[in-house]
């Protein structure tokens, strides 16, 4: 066992052997040992039939001092080891938790019970024997057999929730995940809401498909790809930004529900709520609008919250919010307006617009339209005061090359985002299936690309002929499904949802 003054396992210094070090080349020499005794280390053909929340759940109401006459196999790893006179105590942690192995010389022998003591944290562990509870009212595994089933060489931090560097909890989230339960918790919600999610989309009739990962365009959405090269075609190809537009071929195909959940890549900054590498859940439904899209997202939503989280009324970061319908409806020209404590419209000038802009303490750019100004805006003194849930709704035309034009509001289309505690959650169209129209916005797009905007989107012709096929009018969603994690499991960064985030090498 380590001593509480040796160092763990994460503190010994890169680049050093096994072999190098006393901790490691001890377990290094029982390893060794035990081979030479015919015993091998790392042994197959163990199972076991109860996990430890099993046995907490089915022996919680035990008396102290008894025995119950049932006898179990358990396995898992050995967080703890101490030995009490001629008793020996192990704490061995599964998937579900944590169960005491008790072991004295009556039920093992004197020399099993040696090997048993012989043990190191962090060791995977076969045990056998009956369940009782001891003179302390323990729940715990009498053991009349056990075996090692995988030699940890390196070992555990003694006391991981004592650490302040949380970039060494991310670069070994192995490490994060056996002595966190916090981590484990994030983790098995995360689980959770995509399956709710999954199983919502399902349940309306939604198909699930899977589309390029590899794009020779990288089109959908308005960002700077990853590119790379394709030897065997000889051609330049980018990770996906999007799922978008193969998924509107797929409608036009006659697929008139459909949805991916998966990763997309954005060769972009890292902050709290960014990551290069992301998941994201993209739907399109045939027949309808922003506004099915928008009641869709009600009903999804607190229904994703119950089953990650068991309730729909959450609290983040210290502040209660309630997930339930309806959400908040408010236009994003009258929330700019208010942030510039005056009247913005699609008549306000580009000229004027700036100058509001900068009066506010928000940087410009000369080669800004009106939608991106309006957005820069937004984006600064808007978005952190969205704390209920809130769709903001009709955004300007520049911003927004995917999305259909506004039915009665000129300049605008027919867009919501949703955000709620400062953040975006989910962006939503009324799909632009004009084709004239949208190879007109490609051409503006393409023009701001030419002018220097790297993240402008590029022309699809392949896309422009589906939708000259005909592409019926069709509402599209995509949710953030990191930043949704992240809200129901009150975590401040997405490093904390993402199991293996991008970090600097070291």
């Amino acid at each position: 066992m380590n001593s509480p003054t040796e160092p763990s396992g994460s503190d010994l210094p890169e680049g050093l052997g096994l072999a190098d070090h006393p901790l490691t080349a001890n377990r290094l020499e029982k390893v060794t040992r035990l081979r030479s005794e015919g015993v091998d280390p790392y042994p197959v053909g163990y199972t076991r039939d109860a996990s430890a929340r099993e046995l907490h759940d089915r022996f919680a109401d035990l008396d102290a001092d008894t025995t119950t006459g049932e006898e179990v196999e358990v396995a898992g790893r050995l967080m703890n080891l101490r030995r009490l006179g001629r008793l020996t105590f192990g704490v061995l942690q599964d998937y579900s938790g944590r169960i005491q192995l008790f072991a004295d010389e009556s039920g093992l022998g004197a020399p099993r019970l040696a090997d048993f003591g012989d043990l190191d944290q962090g060791d995977w562990v076969w045990a056998k024997g009956e369940v009782m509870t001891t003179r302390r009212g323990e729940l715990s595994v009498y053991l009349a057999r056990f075996a090692l089933l995988a030699k940890g060489l390196r070992p555990l931090p003694e006391k991981w929730h004592g650490l302040t560097d949380k970039e060494g909890r991310f670069r070994r989230r192995e490490l994060d995940l056996l002595v966190n339960p916090d981590a484990r918790r994030v983790a098995e919600a995360r689980s959770g809401v995509v399956s709710e999610l999954r199983r919502q989309f399902e349940t309306r009739g939604f198909i699930e498909v899977e589309t390029p990962v590899l794009q020779v365009l990288a089109g959908g959405a308005l960002a700077r790809p990853f590119q790379t090269h394709h030897n065997a075609l000889g051609i330049d190809m980018y990770l996906r930004i999007a799922t978008e537009l193969h998924l509107k071929r797929l409608v036009v195909g006659g697929m008139e529900r459909v949805f991916e959940l998966g990763r997309v890549f954005r060769n972009e900054g890292i902050d709290a709520t960014h990551n290069p590498e992301f998941t994201t859940l993209e739907a399109y439904q045939a027949l309808a609008d922003y506004r099915d899209i928008m009641q869709l997202m009600e009903e999804v939503i607190p229904a994703v919250a119950k089953r990650a989280v068991g309730t729909s009324r959450i609290t983040y970061q210290g502040r209660q919010i309630d997930l339930r319908p309806p959400y908040r409806r408010a236009p994003m020209l009258d929330l700019v307006g208010e942030a510039l404590d005056t009247s913005v419209t699609t008549a306000t000038s580009v000229t004027r617009l700036r100058k509001l802009a900068e009066q506010a303490g928000v940087e410009t750019d000369p080669a800004w339209g009106f939608g991106k100004l309006v957005e820069e805006v937004f984006d600064h003194r808007v978005v952190t005061g969205l704390w209920d849930p809130t769709f903001v709704i009709d955004h300007p035309i520049d911003i927004s090359p995917l999305a259909r034009r506004h039915r009665s509001k000129e300049g605008l289309v027919e867009r919501f985002e949703l955000f709620i505690a400062g953040s975006e959650y989910a962006d939503a169209f009324t799909e632009l299936n004009d084709p004239v129209d949208q190879r007109g916005r490609f051409e503006a797009q393409a023009a701001a690309r030419e002018a220097g905007d790297d993240t402008a989107h590029p022309i699809d012709e392949d896309f422009l002929r589906a939708l000259e096929v005909g592409m019926p009018p069709t509402g599209g969603l995509g949710i953030g499904v990191d930043r949704l994690v992240m809200l129901l499991t009150d975590q401040r960064t997405l490093r904390e949802v993402v199991l293996f985030p991008h970090l600097r090498p070291r």
